[in-house]
């Protein structure tokens, strides 16, 4: 049943749906709960168009639109209906995102983005192609202790060394932590120390989790200087 539903969502956001594709989410999680559409519907569903948004030609930017659009409807439905995801009304603080210099693979970025803004961070995205200079600047600027930067593949993912090194530079070692993601980070997770990462998540749900501990962590980090 599981499986013939992802299936289902999946056709409905690929044909720009939004609002069949959400109501689909809503009726099962009116029985099951939306934690549980969140986790075996919503994101399985979402890994497997970030799949075919990988490997396919054909799907267009207006697809992924929608496919974001669907996910922030769930969301938000799941935060008004009370359950254990985060509220929106906690701030959990800023945040800054972005890709790497010379990634423009910006799909799963926006998805991140949307789950954070739904738990109640402040999302400052710098889209695509961002170098390591204005990753630092803005975060510095705005208070993050925490970057995030994201690569779909491994040419682009190794200029993430440079963020790294500008992070050290700057004397923000540990005060300003770095999240990085993208698909090549789940196809080797050894990456994540190669670039100089302190953390990854497989998926967007992931992604909440690992901020809330880079961010406890700088802190922690901040108070013992």
């Amino acid at each position: 049943m599981v499986t013939g539903l992802k299936h289902e969502l999946l056709q409905r956001m690929l044909a720009g749906d939004r609002k069949s594709a959400t109501e689909l989410v809503e009726g099962w999680a009116n029985v099951h709960g939306y934690d549980r559409a969140v986790r075996e519907i919503l994101m399985p569903t979402l890994e497997l168009f970030g799949k075919k948004w990988a490997t396919s030609e054909d799907l267009s930017l207006a697809q992924g639109y929608i496919a974001g659009k669907v996910a922030e409807d769930v969301m938000e439905r799941a935060t008004s209906a009370q359950t254990s995801w985060p509220s929106a009304r906690e701030s959990k603080g800023p945040v800054v995102i972005g890709n790497i210099e010379d990634d423009c693979h910006s799909l799963g970025r926006k998805l991140v983005a949307i789950f954070l803004r739904t738990a109640g961070w402040q999302v400052y995205d710098l889209g695509n192609d961002v170098l390591p200079v204005e990753f630092v600047g803005k975060a510095v600027e705005v208070g993050a202790p925490v970057v995030a930067a994201s690569a779909m593949m491994y040419t682009t993912a190794m200029n993430i060394k440079k963020l790294r090194e500008e992070i050290d530079r700057r004397g923000l070692t540990g005060k300003m932590q770095l999240a990085v993601g993208g698909a090549v980070f789940v196809q080797r997770p050894t990456l994540v120390k190669e670039v100089g990462g302190d953390g990854t998540g497989r998926n967007a749900i992931g992604a909440l989790k690992l901020m809330t501990r880079l961010r406890d962590r700088a802190i922690s980090e901040e108070g013992a200087r």
